[in-house]
């Protein structure tokens, strides 16, 4: 019985994997007689799989859609991706929040207790933000094994690669031997993945983007988990300035110095903007949008005073737009 049911389920895997197949190819693939598969393809009809019969020389078989939602069948990875694609996908439409947890919590619930580790395995907070500019796309075995290490509580062994992600060498003016520290949180936030760690060497806290993050071999060594830097570890990322981002890909991007703290402009810009800290008054801020009025206009929602404008074109957007609104108060 045990063997029929894993049976099935591979057979409902691989006809969810492509369009259609023949039976001999089916039978072929799962090391059973073509009279075994039209009794399993009927065992699925029963539980209420839509699989269609094809005509032709061989036959062949289809999943198709039906009029009830049947059990859905995930392997392993695919349950992980589902659960981080819940988690942080950026929500669009209103009133989903529930049906999006209720979701999590159902698929968590039946995962063999080696999937839930895997899908765990990352501390993962997910920030809500209107601002998404994805940084470039992150291996899985990269992530897997971040996740690995912060499940785990294990030293984090790895190189971080420049912000045009290269990888630097010894003879090399700005290298920097490859780092260890522990990995505590994966954050993600406006696009990006981010992993908070402790720098037992310099002993300090530190957020490295996780894009520029070139894993070495596990290392297997524990550590013991200590308090984060502050309670709220998403606030934490959101409001540090040094967290190795760099400006989102824009046809135009600008800079000015604001007459703010880097950490409250940090909390407000825009995902893939870069913040500067200058002192603890002032910092400097390079973001990008699809036309120099667009930055005027985003740097106008900080409601404090800028200076150093560069390039010429922006400069030339904010005035245009203060002529335009002082025009409309005279």
């Amino acid at each position: 019985m045990a063997a029929t049911s894993a049976r099935l389920l591979k057979l409902l895997s691989l006809l969810g994997a492509r369009r259609s197949w023949s039976g001999p190819d089916l039978a072929d693939t799962l090391h059973i007689s073509t009279r075994t598969l039209r009794r399993d393809v009927e065992t699925l009809r029963e539980l209420g799989y839509p699989v269609h019969a094809m005509k032709g020389p061989e036959g062949g078989y289809e999943l198709g859609s039906g009029s009830r939602l049947p059990p859905i069948l995930l392997d392993d990875e695919q349950a992980v991706a589902v659960t981080v694609a819940l988690q942080t996908a950026p929500s669009t439409v209103a009133g989903i929040d529930d049906a999006l947890a209720r979701a999590l919590n159902s698929i968590k619930q039946v995962m063999p207790a080696h999937v839930r580790a895997k899908a765990e395995a990352m501390h993962l907070t997910a920030i809500r933000n209107s601002w998404e500019f994805p940084a470039p796309p992150i291996a899985s075995d990269t992530l897997k094994a971040i996740g690995a290490a912060v499940r785990k509580s294990h030293l984090l062994r790895f190189e971080y690669l420049t912000p045009d992600h290269r990888r630097l060498h010894p003879h090399d003016p700005d290298f920097v031997p490859p780092l260890t520290v522990e990995p505590h949180h994966l954050v993600v936030w406006a696009g990006r993945w981010y992993l908070v760690a402790h720098n037992p060497t310099e002993v300090t806290w530190s957020i490295y983007r996780a894009d520029r993050i070139h894993v070495h071999s596990p290392t297997g060594i524990p550590f013991a988990r200590r308090q984060p830097p502050e309670p709220d570890i998403a606030r934490y990322v959101m409001t540090s300035h040094d967290r190795g981002d760099t400006p989102a890909k824009w046809q135009c991007l600008g800079s000015v110095v604001m007459a703010l703290p880097a950490d409250v402009v940090a909390r407000w810009a825009p995902g893939g903007s870069v913040i500067e800290y200058l002192t603890h008054t002032h910092s400097r801020i390079t973001l990008g949008a699809w036309s120099w009025a667009g930055i005027a206009g985003l740097l106008a929602t900080f409601d404090a005073d800028i200076s150093e404008v560069e390039p010429p074109e922006l400069r030339a957007a904010c005035q245009a737009l203060a002529q335009r609104y002082h025009a409309i108060t005279t």
